[in-house]
C-alpha cells in the first residue's frame, strides 16, 4: 500500500515524495488510517519497522489541516532517552518541511541553562510539537513552563523501555494533566503484563496493532565465543588484530563495565569511545557525530544505543555480556545488517550466561556458531548444549559490505525541489 492510498494531505505528501518514500511499512499501513480516524491506538512493533512515521505522519497531517490552537501544546511525544528524542525531532523536520504552521521542539535533560532558557521560551511560545523525555518534560510541569489542558494528541514510545527505566511514576503525572479527548497512541517492542495495564489505564478503546517479533535479518552472521571473563578482551584484541575495526558496537549491560572496557581497550591503541547515562548531553551528541563520522572506529555503549538510534552502516555488533532476553538481543544486533548490507554479531558466553544465551537460541530456531578460542588463551567454560543440540561446526568469518537505495516515489506531481528530509523511519 502507498502513502497516496491514505487521507494523509498533500503537503505531508509532497515531503514524503521529495524524501523517496513511496510503500509503507505494515505498521504504518495498519496505523496511519486509524490515527486519522481519531482512534487510541497500541503498537508492538520493534525499532526499525516504520513507527516513528507511523504516529508522526497522520498527527502531522492532521495538525496541518488546521482547527487546532495556535497557542497551545498540540502533540507530545514522549521518548525514554535524549538520543530518541533527538531522532524523532530530526524525522520529523523531514515530514513536516511544507509545513511552515507545524513546528517541533526537543526536551531532554542534560543540558546547561541556556538549553533549559532556550525550551522555555519555545514552550511559552506554544509549539506544536514537543519531543520530550519524562523527567524534563516533568521539570517544566512543575515550575509553569507549559500547559497540557489543550493538548490533542499524546504518544508514548518504547513504553517497555520506559518502564525498564523507572518512568511510570512519571507518565502517570504527565498523563493526568492531558484533556480526557485527547487522543493517545503508544507504542512498545514487547508487551509484558506492565506494559499492558499502563494501556489499560491510558487508552480508550484502542486498536492494537502487533506485529510479531522479527528474527534477526538473515546477513548478520550470528557467532559466539564461549569464555570466562579474564578472556573476552583478549578475544576482542585478537580480532581487531585480524580484520577491519571501523564501525562497531560493543554492547555491554552496565555503565561501569562500559567505562573499565573503554579505558582497557584505550591501553590497546583501540580509537574507540564510551556511550553511556553518565556523559552530558554535548558528550553524548560530540560521541555520536565522531562515530557517524568514521573519526572514532569503536563504540562502546550500554544499551542506551541499542533502540532507536539511527545508524545504518555497522559492521560489527560484539555482545559483552549476554543481553538479559531473546528480545534485547536482536534490538543489539538489528544494529548491523542494515539497508540490505551485511553484519556480524558476536556474543560473548561466560559459564553464567550459558543458560540464558541457550534460550536465546530457541527463540532465534537455531544454534550460533561457536567460534574456538584464539590459540594461546586456554580453554573455555564447557557449553552444555540442552534439548539434544549439538555444537555448530568452528569456523570465522568477518561480514561486510556496502549498498544502500530508496526506490523511485512515481508520482506525477510537480517537481517542488529535494532538502536534507531523514530518510529512515
Amino acid at each position: 500500500m502507498t502513502f497516496e492510498e491514505t487521507y494523509l494531505n498533500d503537503n505531508i505528501l509532497d515531503a514524503l515524495y521529495d524524501m523517496h518514500f513511496e510503500e509503507m511499512t505494515p505498521i504504518q499501513e495498519k496505523c496511519i488510517p486509524q490515527i486519522l480516524e481519531g482512534r487510541d491506538v497500541l503498537g508492538v512493533a520493534q525499532t526499525g519497522t516504520g513507527k516513528t512515521a507511523a504516529y508522526l505522519l497522520p498527527i502531522l497531517s492532521m495538525l496541518d489541516d488546521g482547527n487546532y490552537p495556535e497557542d497551545a501544546i498540540n502533540c507530545v511525544v514522549m521518548a525514554p532517552t535524549r538520543e530518541l528524542a533527538q531522532q524523532i525531532d530530526q524525522a520529523m523536520e523531514g515530514f513536516s518541511y511544507y509545513l511552515p504552521d507545524v513546528s517541533s521542539i526537543a526536551v531532554y535533560g542534560g543540558n546547561d541553562g541556556g538549553r533549559f532558557d532556550q525550551e522555555l521560551k519555545s514552550l511559552r511560545g506554544g509549539a506544536p510539537v514537543v519531543i520530550a523525555t519524562p523527567g524534563r518534560l516533568l521539570s517544566h510541569l512543575k515550575v509553569g513552563n507549559l500547559n497540557l489542558a489543550r493538548t490533542s494528541f499524546f504518544v508514548l514510545d518504547e513504553a517497555d523501555r520506559m518502564l525498564d527505566m523507572g518512568f511510570i511514576d512519571d507518565i502517570m503525572q504527565i498523563t493526568k494533566l492531558l484533556p480526557q479527548d485527547c487522543q493517545k497512541v503508544m507504542f512498545s517492542a514487547t508487551m509484558p503484563e506492565k506494559v499492558r495495564e499502563l494501556a489499560v489505564s491510558l487508552l480508550r478503546h484502542p486498536v492494537e496493532v502487533k506485529l510479531k517479533v522479527s528474527r534477526p535479518a538473515d546477513k548478520i552472521r550470528q557467532q559466539a565465543y564461549v569464555c570466562f571473563d579474564p578472556q573476552k578482551l583478549k578475544v576482542i584484541d585478537h580480532l581487531f588484530q585480524n580484520g577491519d575495526l571501523q564501525r562497531v558496537i560493543i554492547f555491554c549491560g552496565k555503565k561501569e563495565r562500559v567505562k573499565d572496557i573503554n579505558r582497557q581497550l584505550s591501553r590497546l591503541k583501540i580509537n574507540c569511545a564510551p556511550m553511556h547515562s553518565d556523559l552530558t548531553q554535548q558528550e553524548r551528541d560530540d560521541v555520536m557525530y565522531r562515530f557517524k563520522a568514521g573519526q572514532v572506529d569503536v563504540l562502546v555503549a550500554t544499551d542506551i544505543v541499542a533502540r532507536g538510534i539511527d545508524i545504518d552502516d555497522i559492521r560489527i555488533v560484539i555482545n559483552f555480556d549476554v543481553p538479559h532476553d531473546a528480545e534485547d538481543y536482536v534490538h543489539r544486533i538489528g544494529r548491523t545488517a542494515r539497508a540490505d548490507r551485511d553484519g556480524q554479531a558476536i556474543t560473548f558466553v561466560n559459564e553464567r550466561d550459558v543458560q540464558r544465551f541457550q534460550q536465546i537460541e530457541r527463540f532465534l530456531g537455531k544454534e550460533v556458531e561457536k567460534l574456538p578460542l584464539p590459540e594461546g588463551l586456554g580453554e573455555g567454560p564447557e557449553y552444555k548444549a540442552t534439548a539434544g543440540r549439538k555444537s555448530s561446526p568452528h569456523s570465522h568469518h568477518r561480514g561486510g559490505g556496502k549498498g544502500r537505495g530508496h526506490g523511485g516515489h512515481g508520482r506525477g506531481r510537480k517537481d517542488r525541489g529535494s532538502h536534507d528530509g531523514k530518510k529512515k523511519q
